[in-house]
């Protein structure tokens, strides 16, 4: 019965927008009749909508003209006046038309215009009774008839699917969400600015691989047709911007798209954005400092402050950020010591004890890190540095070397999710040889997300890599904390998304 009730009112809901779409199409004609093109050329403007308000006093003063342009947003007539309010990037400010102002056949055609449309107009400032700025229309222009009705205001876009979908107008009516946006493209500028401050150099990468490397994750397969072979859409960045170490750039860092063929949720997107740098003659402890200062300087640059609120916890971003290691904090939330594990079957035994699953080929440090995932992750609320990663999970980093079962690895975790990944880099090419033959066998066990063999990357770390800390940071995560958003697709523009059902 509800189903059905939901069918007939949309069905309504499509009828009524077929009948305002068909009105506004008259519209488009009867403009179009008066010789108005309904989707009209340049507009020259000289002020913006908060421009226009913060020097409300000294505009109307002068009683100078401004010109400016914007979507209606509101849209109240009252015989020969009306109010309407523009929209811009920077705000809205209030429109006032009169008849015996803009002339009798102007006001006429002014009543064609409808909430949504783009208009530029021409007027002097002034302030009304009730306080509100506003401009005086003396000339108006139509730039662009929108023939599509806006959401209803007190209703506005909710529906989530729609919004993201639909991006255009989650922007039109949801201020906020243009907001977010802005903040993206100052995060984004800040962290080039930082890097580019200190020496390091912004290169591309390819994104087609041959084989698809630098991470444990499922990629996308395509097939290039001239070459006849199949191709990876690049999971990370990593091994070609080692290279680039290898070949003496010393500094590099690259800001792009990412692509795992993996789940969506809240915290990830098949698509995503990362910065991924490297570092000759540093390590772990380099760049786990520069992912603290990056971090808490963008916070500050943004708001002034280290403490942000993100959902319904103050978070303090300033260095240094308090550390565990992988096995001390499984132990602190689990009270399971794996330090005094020395074999598979004590290993299993702990996670059967904590109901943590695990495979047949699973060693001690993959348990490790299951019971890390399990019990840890979603805790570590204020900014926290793990170390201390298994080698079994880790065939990129450098062996640890007072114990040579774990690495020297770091993640850092904020509101339980991971943000930044780094480590002293493996500069052994023998040794980085026999992980990828590891992993190798890994991937004949059944593991798809395990490392292929990199033949040109081993032949590249033959000829020498410096010493080496390399970085990644998440940087659609990155945003949702700096702006307070709860889920990735909120940060991002077009977020992947089923076909639209017809």
């Amino acid at each position: 019965m509800a189903d059905q009730e939901k069918k007939v009112t949309a069905a309504a809901e499509a009828e009524k927008l077929n009948d305002q779409m068909m009105v506004r199409r008259e519209k488009m004609r009867q403009f179009a009749d008066a010789g108005v093109y309904p989707f009209g050329q340049k507009f020259n403007r000289d002020h913006h909508a908060q421009e226009i308000k913060d020097k409300a006093e000294a505009l109307e003063t002068d009683g100078a003209v401004v010109r400016l342009a914007g979507r209606l947003m509101a849209l109240r007539r009252h015989g020969k006046t009306a109010f309407c309010v523009l929209r811009d990037l920077s705000g809205e400010v209030q429109l006032y038309f009169r008849k015996d102002v803009v002339g009798e056949e102007s006001y006429e055609l002014f009543k064609l215009l409808d909430i949504g449309d783009i208009v530029g107009v021409a007027g002097n400032v002034f302030t009304t009774h009730t306080g509100e700025i506003t401009v005086r229309v003396q000339t108006w222009t139509l730039l662009s008839k929108s023939l599509r009705p806006l959401p209803e205001k007190f209703h506005g876009l909710t529906d989530k699917e729609t919004r993201y979908r639909q991006r255009y107008l989650d922007l039109i009516v949801n201020p906020e969400v243009t907001q977010t946006f802005i903040m993206r493209s100052r995060i984004v500028k800040g962290i080039r600015e930082y890097l580019d401050g200190r020496g390091f150099l912004e290169v591309e990468t390819p994104m087609l691989h041959n084989i698809a490397g630098g991470a444990a994750a499922r990629p996308f397969i395509t097939h290039h047709n001239a070459l006849d072979m199949d191709i990876y859409l690049r999971i990370a960045t990593e091994l070609h911007l080692k290279r680039l170490i290898v070949g003496g750039l010393e500094r590099v860092y690259e800001m792009n798209r990412c692509f795992r063929n993996e789940g969506i949720d809240t915290k990830h997107n098949p698509e995503f954005t990362t910065v991924e740098l490297y570092q000759a003659f540093a390590d772990l402890e380099d760049v786990i400092a520069l992912t603290e200062e990056l971090v808490s300087g963008l916070a500050v640059k943004l708001y002034g402050t280290t403490k942000i609120t993100y959902i319904d916890k103050e978070i303090e971003l300033a260095a240094p950020w308090p550390r565990m290691t992988m096995i001390e904090a499984v132990e602190k939330f689990t009270g399971k010591d794996f330090s005094k594990v020395t074999s598979v079957e004590e290993a299993r035994a702990v996670a059967d004890e904590l109901h943590v699953q695990y495979t047949e080929h699973d060693g001690i440090g993959k348990i490790i890190n299951g019971c890390f995932e399990e019990y840890v992750e979603e805790k570590l609320i204020q900014p926290t540095i793990i170390t201390g990663h298994p080698l079994e999970i880790s065939p990129l980093a450098k062996q640890n070397k007072d114990n040579p079962l774990l690495t020297d690895r770091f993640e850092a975790f904020i509101y339980g999710r991971e943000l930044a990944n780094g480590f002293s880099e493996l500069n052994d090419p023998v040794d980085q040889r026999e992980r990828f033959l590891k992993q190798m066998e890994e991937r004949a066990l059944g593991d798809d997300e395990a490392h292929q063999m990199d033949e040109d990357y081993c032949r590249a770390l033959e000829y020498g890599l410096p010493p080496t800390g390399g970085l990644g940071i998440g940087i659609d995560r990155l945003v949702m904390f700096l702006t307070n958003s709860a889920s990735i697709r909120d940060v991002l523009l077009f977020p992947l998304s089923r076909p639209e059902q017809k």
